[in-house]
């Protein structure tokens, strides 16, 4: 879950070492203007589409192939067609957004 000084990190890329205080206080470094709430509630709206599109990211990461049998491909010839096979099922199952 992002929370305000996650949103206030993003908006101004800076790093949680340019805030101190609680998401409720937040103290910002001399020099640096506040956001306001329209631009934080922006950035959240922003950010949770960006989460979004990356939906099917996940979901392949999910089913792909795991890492030994991946390595296992590498010395099998079978193996690394069972791999192909799976990996192009996944992504057929998400496709990539256009």
């Amino acid at each position: 879950m992002e929370t305000i000084i996650d949103n206030v990190t993003a908006l101004y890329s800076l790093g949680y070492s340019g805030f101190w205080g609680s998401s409720k206080n937040l103290i910002f470094p001399e020099g640096v203007t506040p956001p306001t709430q329209a631009e934080i509630d922006s950035e959240v709206i922003r950010l949770q589409a960006e989460y979004d599109a990356q939906e099917y990211a996940r979901n392949r990461q999910a089913e792909y192939p795991s890492l030994l049998e991946l390595t296992v491909a590498l010395y099998d010839t079978d193996d690394k067609s069972a791999v192909e096979a799976k990996r192009a099922s996944v992504k057929l199952k998400y496709p990539k957004p256009s």
